[in-house]
């Protein structure tokens, strides 16, 4: 009996079997059980994302303001390097999960040692010139001399060693485009989770490790990601994963290597879009004082941690549509899709419910300043009022992305995000004279308008055209 045939599986057995690790064939199961066996160990991986997130910046706040300040500068040009790091990453999505949809698994390893390859060579690259220069970049970013003594160090270990994380990011996508979700979701659960354990140590010195500071702080991450790495690279020698990396698979193909930053350029300018999106959205704010940006701050945050875990849905989809375009399955493809959609809506919607009746104590949890309070609030509350939206267009731009369609994504963020959020966020603030809640009205506008588009261009369909 074929796996497609066969009874149907209980949701918690499902769920066990997801957290188990075992191999199943994703073009060929029910696509419920697909859906669940894949998004299950996803979304837990951005949980913890999400949870090591806040305890990092929890330990480093103990220090004071200039060190929160040290790490939200550095953490701002380590956003450019997730962007890298990211665009490359769908590439390695798009490319593995399509190669074992095709029965390649050959292939699939092949494209995996060269994209590895490709990222340590960028990582290192970066690291050294970053790394080199972290004080300079500092004081470029306006840091006064105290900030730049004080962070330094730390600035140095988390640009010069990017490595760690780099490789994490497009490793993982590689476990997920296989369909080894559970094992991209132990690596950050290790990794994070040493993160979160030696944080404190280094920070403040307990036990038997020295006091370094907020310095400790990049200490601890890069130690927690760096076994998270040994991790992922004792899965690729062939311990378990689908994709079995040997030495040769290393040796630089120009063919794949063309593909990978083929795919990787349009990715990372889809993040870059993005990511300087928010940049414009904050330079709006500062102009409405350090009260209304500070609230804004927290409640993208709180959005941000509800987000993340969704995102675990949006990529099971991805990796389905991947696969099963491999195995020229196009129909079944779009309707992983539309299961993966239907259940973000339905949880985002709870949970923006939930955002919006409790608006104000969840944001007091962060600040008891009554201003910061007051615009975190009416954030808090806007922002959420778009939650199904958002579900819906994360999971639209993730197929695109799954069949390596990247530019797609990338020009609706220019749409929607630049040509868009912007201009909305000045109209409504500036011209219409709303302040800073024109420019919380702008982010659900423009994120409406994404989800709008991407709909009416995934149901055209010509991402399932798309050769990898």
């Amino acid at each position: 009996m074929s796996e497609e045939a066969s009874p149907p599986v209980p949701f918690w057995q499902s769920v066990r079997q997801s957290l188990r690790g075992e191999e199943h064939d994703y073009t060929a199961l029910p696509l419920n059980r697909a859906v669940i066996l894949l998004a299950v160990p996803m979304v837990l991986e951005m949980v913890m994302e999400s949870l090591f997130a806040v305890a990092d910046v929890y330990w480093v706040s103990h220090l004071g303001t200039d060190a929160v300040a040290v790490v939200g500068l550095t953490e701002s040009l380590m956003t450019l390097i997730y962007a890298v790091a990211i665009g490359i990453s769908i590439a390695a999505t798009a490319i593995v999960s399509r190669r074992i949809g095709e029965k390649q698994p050959e292939l699939a390893a092949q494209a995996a040692g060269q994209i590895v390859l490709l990222g340590l060579l960028v990582a290192t690259g970066i690291g050294i010139v970053l790394g080199y220069f972290a004080p300079d970049i500092l004081r470029f970013m306006g840091a006064g001399e105290e900030i730049v003594t004080l962070g330094s160090g730390f600035a140095r270990l988390m640009l010069g060693g990017n490595a760690t994380v780099f490789l994490i990011f497009l490793i993982n996508a590689i476990f997920r485009g296989a369909g080894d979700a559970v094992i991209a979701m132990r690596t950050l659960w290790l990794a994070n989770a040493l993160n979160i354990v030696l944080g404190p140590c280094f920070i403040f010195g307990w036990w038997i490790f020295p006091e370094l500071g907020v310095t400790g702080a990049a200490v601890a991450t890069n130690i927690g990601r760096g076994v998270g790495v040994l991790y992922q690279l004792w899965h690729l020698a062939g311990h378990h994963s689908r994709v079995k990396v040997r030495w040769q698979h290393f040796k630089p193909e120009r063919e794949v290597l063309d593909a990978v930053l083929r795919k990787s350029g349009s990715g990372i300018i889809q993040l870059l879009i993005s990511t300087t999106s928010w940049v414009g959205l904050f330079k709006i704010l500062a102009l409405f004082g350090s009260s209304a940006l500070a609230g804004y701050t927290i409640a993208i945050r709180i959005v941000v941690f509800a987000l993340m875990p969704a995102w675990g849905l949006a990529n099971a989809g991805a990796t389905l549509v991947g696969q099963n375009l491999g195995a020229h399955k196009p129909e079944r493809a779009e309707a992983a899709v539309k299961i993966a959609m239907q259940l973000n809506v339905l949880v985002l919607s709870v949970v923006g419910i939930v955002f919006v009746l409790f608006a104000h104590p969840l944001v007091r949890l962060f600040t008891q300043d009554p201003e910061v309070v007051a615009f975190g609030t009416q954030a808090l509350w806007i922002l959420s009022l778009a939650f199904p939206l958002y579900a819906a267009g994360m999971c639209f731009e993730s197929a695109f992305n799954g069949s390596g369609d990247t530019w797609t994504p990338a020009r609706l963020n220019f749409l929607c995000l630049w040509l868009g959020q912007i201009p909305i966020a000045w109209g409504l603030s500036k011209s219409l004279g709303f302040g800073p809640v024109g420019a919380f009205i702008a982010v659900p506008a423009a994120y409406s308008l994404l989800a709008i588009c991407s709909w009416r261009l995934f149901r055209r369909g010509k991402w399932k055209t798309q050769k990898v």
